[in-house]
């Protein structure tokens, strides 16, 4: 079966149509998540505790797979086995003494003879596939070593990519779930939403829950938005680190007061500039272990490389026990926030100018 579309695997497993193999990957991590979910939902009902194997593709034992495959299905009428993040660029941890391509062939020659009772799902939501446009055909192609078992799954199998949406599908998706759960919204005010949470499908899920709750069967206009949803402005919460590591007080306190325009999250800007604060201790923790910006972003699950670029750039200015002291004065600055004793612009300021007095 060749490459398919998201729309078209729901379609298939609604009909109770399924292929023993299925390789699924792509930028949009939610996606792939919830495709799993269906996929497994149709192949093993409610009886996962009894009929899904789950192994991780970071140490995968091919004979332990080969005898998963043959294990004969309980209480279902297929035996599912889920492999996460394996990947054909580096199969191992620890690589010393393997080659990738052996190991790539040891596992097709292993699932070349899948039986019958059997399915296999490969999802990717730990590291990003590369992809080109293909002009003729319409959709990406794989430019690394994973296009190789890709290209057996859509032989033999299902492939499907999910790539971030649109502006305007996710416009129309929101307004579908907002529906879906009583509440109304416009589609002008769903793109709004889209942007506001920079088109990140999580983001976007937990706002559509928290709106949706607030508003019942009342239609979610762009003030309630403009009340209850925080914007995300990542380059601005980059600005704030970059200035604290430098000590330019002057664009630290520039970004503090763009962030604080936000008056009713101002939690959520806290929240955000520790996050950003701990991005920059793991990229330095990993440079003194001589890792790199794609082990990072491996290691820790992040979906956009940019932010790990960003860390490991700044980051290269603050000593790690800085870094540390900055976390500190943030843990410390939330629980004050949580106290609900004084005003919190004055709270957030008092713990910029803490991390500004900070040394190397």
């Amino acid at each position: 079966m060749p490459q398919i579309d998201p729309k078209a695997l729901k379609a298939q497993l609604s009909k109770g149509e399924l292929s023993n193999i299925y390789y699924i990957f792509g930028r949009n991590i939610p996606e792939v998540e919830r495709l799993t979910k269906h996929i497994i939902k149709a192949a093993v009902g409610d009886n996962e505790d009894y009929a899904l194997n789950k192994l991780n593709g970071k140490n995968l034992d091919f004979s332990e797979l080969y005898d998963m495959m043959q294990m004969m299905p309980m209480m279902s009428e297929y035996n599912c086995i889920l492999i996460n993040d394996y990947n054909c660029e580096k199969p191992r941890e620890v690589m010393t003494g393997l080659k990738a391509e052996n190991l790539n062939k040891e596992l097709l020659d292993t699932i070349k003879e899948i039986p019958s009772q059997t399915v296999i799902i490969f999802n990717i939501t730990g590291f990003e596939i590369p992809v080109k446009s293909d002009y003729k055909s319409g959709k990406n192609i794989i430019k690394d070593k994973n296009k190789k078992l890709a290209d057996y799954a859509a032989k033999v199998g299902t492939l499907i990519e999910c790539p971030i949406k649109s502006e305007n599908e996710l416009a129309k998706d929101i307004a579908s779930s907002v529906s879906a759960r009583g509440s109304l919204i416009s589609i002008d005010t769903a793109s709004e939403l889209a942007e506001m949470c920079q088109y990140d499908a999580l983001t976007i899920r937990n706002e559509i829950e928290k709106l949706c709750a607030y508003a019942g069967k009342n239609e979610i206009k762009a003030d309630i938005l403009h009340q209850l949803v925080h914007r995300q402005s990542d380059m601005t919460f980059f600005k704030l680190a970059d200035a604290v590591a430098v000590f330019n007080k002057r664009s630290a306190f520039e970004a503090l007061d763009e962030l604080m325009q936000d008056k009713e999250n101002r939690g959520a800007v806290l929240a955000n500039i520790t996050a950003s604060f701990i991005d920059m201790y793991r990229a330095a923790c990993a440079r003194k272990s001589g890792r790199q910006v794609n082990d990072v972003k491996e290691d820790f699950l992040y979906v956009w490389e940019f932010k790990v670029k960003n860390a490991f750039r700044d980051s290269s200015r603050m000593s790690i026990n800085r870094l540390r002291e900055c976390i500190k004065i943030l843990r410390d600055t939330n629980i004050t926030l949580n106290s609900g004793v004084g005003d919190e612009k004055i709270i957030l300021e008092q713990a910029v100018t803490k991390m500004l007095m900070t040394k190397n």
